[in-house]
Formats: C-alpha cells, sequence, structure tokens
C-alpha cells in the first residue's frame, strides 16, 4: 500500500501529462518544466509504484501494461480532485434546486419570511423553503448539525458562536380593536394600565414581559388577564374582544391589513429589540446561502 500522506501529488500531475504525451520533453514543455526535472520524477514514479510505467519506443516513449491500466482511473481521479478544490461557481437562482430550511416564530414569519417569500419565488422558482418552529435553545445545535440555514431570532438572545446579521431594530406599541372605545386617543398611564392585557409567553404561562418593567420603573402597575404563545392568537384575540396588547410595531403594522385593529402609541417608553439573521460558519462563504441571506436581508430592508 502506498502512504497517502506522503504521496506528492505533483508526481501523478506529472505521470498523467506523460502517459498522454509519451515524451519528456512535451511533458516538461506542458508542465512548465525542466527535461531533467521530469527525468527525475520519473525516476520517483516508477519507485513508488514498482514498475517501469514508461519504455524507450521507436516514436517516443511507449506505456507499460500497469501504465495503461493506471491512465483511466488516474485522470477520472485527478478531475475530482480540482472540481472539489475549484473555487465555487456563481450562484444562478433561476436554476437552483436547493431545499432551504429556517427556525422562525410566527413573528419571524410575518416580518421575516412573508416579506421575503414573494421575490423568493420569483427569483428562485425551482427552490424550496422549509419553516420550523423556533426553539431557542436548539438554534445552535440545529445549524451545527445542517438542520437549519437560518434562523431568526433577537440579537440579545442569540446563541453564541454562530454568525449574525441584524435585519431591523423593533418598538412596541399599543393594540386593540378598532373600535375599542378606549382606544380613541392615545391614553394617559392610569388608563393604560386600567385596560385588560393579553401577552405573549414564549415558554408558556408568563403574565409578565418587558412592558411591566417598564411600569415598574414609575411605579405603576397593569392587568394581564391573558397569556398565549403566539403573537398571531393575541391579535385575532384583541380584534374580537376588549383585550389590548403591546405588539412589535412590524407586526401591528402588517397585521392592520387583515386584523380590524387600532394601533395607538403607549403612555410608557417600553425597549424595544433588535432583530437578527443567525447562520453557522462553514455556510459563510456559500454562494448560494449568502444570495439567500442577501435577498433576506433587502427583502425586510424595503
Amino acid at each position: 500500500m502506498i502512504n497517502l500522506l506522503r504521496l506528492d501529488l505533483n508526481l501523478l500531475v506529472t505521470l498523467d501529462v506523460l502517459l498522454e504525451e509519451h515524451n519528456v520533453t512535451r511533458a516538461a514543455a506542458r508542465l512548465h518544466l525542466s527535461q531533467p526535472s521530469i527525468s527525475v520524477q520519473l525516476a520517483r514514479l516508477r519507485d513508488m509504484l514498482k514498475d517501469p510505467l514508461l519504455l524507450p519506443g521507436p516514436r517516443g516513449m511507449r506505456p507499460t501494461a500497469r501504465a495503461e491500466e493506471l491512465r483511466a482511473p488516474l485522470r477520472q481521479a485527478l478531475e475530482s480532485l480540482e472540481q472539489a478544490v475549484a473555487p465555487s461557481a456563481p450562484f444562478d437562482p433561476a436554476a437552483a434546486s436547493q431545499t432551504w430550511c429556517v427556525a422562525a416564530s410566527d413573528y419571524g414569519e410575518s416580518t421575516v419570511v412573508l416579506p421575503a417569500l414573494a421575490g423568493l419565488r420569483a427569483a428562485a422558482p425551482g427552490t424550496r423553503l422549509a419553516v420550523v418552529e423556533m426553539h431557542p435553545a436548539r438554534i445552535a445545535r440545529q445549524a451545527e448539525q445542517g438542520d437549519i440555514d437560518l434562523a431568526f431570532h433577537t440579537v440579545a438572545g442569540s446563541p453564541p458562536g454562530l454568525r449574525r446579521r441584524t435585519l431591523f431594530a423593533e418598538r412596541y406599541v399599543l393594540v386593540g380593536r378598532a373600535g375599542h372605545p378606549r382606544l380613541k386617543r392615545r391614553p394617559t398611564l392610569a388608563q393604560f394600565c386600567a385596560l385588560d392585557f393579553a401577552i405573549v409567553s414564549p415558554d408558556g404561562g408568563g403574565f409578565e414581559g418587558v412592558t411591566d418593567a417598564a411600569l415598574a420603573q414609575v411605579g405603576a402597575q397593569r392587568r394581564v388577564v391573558l397569556s398565549v404563545p403566539h403573537f398571531l392568537f393575541v391579535a385575532s384575540a384583541v380584534a374580537q374582544t376588549d383585550l389590548v396588547a403591546m405588539l412589535p410595531q412590524r407586526l401591528a403594522r402588517q397585521l392592520q391589513g387583515s386584523q380590524d385593529l387600532r394601533v395607538v402609541e403607549a403612555p410608557v417608553d417600553v425597549p424595544g429589540y433588535e432583530m437578527a439573521m443567525l447562520w453557522h460558519e462553514r455556510l459563510h462563504r456559500d454562494p448560494a446561502h449568502r444570495w439567500l441571506r442577501e435577498h433576506v436581508a433587502a427583502a425586510v430592508r424595503d
């Protein structure tokens, strides 16, 4: 067995050219080497393969039976190696057939995936997109194992070790049904705290959030009567009852087209957050993945 760890691949390139040219001088010219250098490499090949490989003949050199056996598999192996180390070809979305998988909450689906979807279908009609439920604790492992290509999550909650690109900054607004009797104008702090609130609790069952922390700083407290795990259910709930909710502005603006909602400014300053796109280092330079990231970023920016 030949020890591949000590194998000089340049010798195989030389052998490939010699088997094609049957002439040391022409092989040297093609490889931009001197004739003595090619002769030295041929000697090393003969020693390595335990065969003369090329013998003097009336019209150049004649390959041995062993050399003839090597010709086709050697050429195929070198072509495969050249393809493996060649620079990646430019990505052509119109001809692509990738299946991409992204992790997103229902908020991420509405504010990131949905704005990017129509353009994705138009530019890359042969691709497929799978959106899976967001599990923040699993993002890093899913990305590392190749289960997901992208995840859409808050910057503050992003796991370490992943590449990240901030997509936009988000702020909270007060949302209720269009005919809500207490939302005809911006409520005072006292009126705000007297409303019945619904809250999104991603972990389930929570009745406090960033709004409550902001209220506590000014010595106030609101009444939260409904806790659910999804933003879209909250939007439906406030559209059909007198409940109100503090929702991200992008989502609220988008839902106004499908729900009968009224959006007003809250009387308390609630800290917002930044939304990010996350991916693993192994995909960072992949042309197809780079195209997908740029498409998503442009879609939410526009």
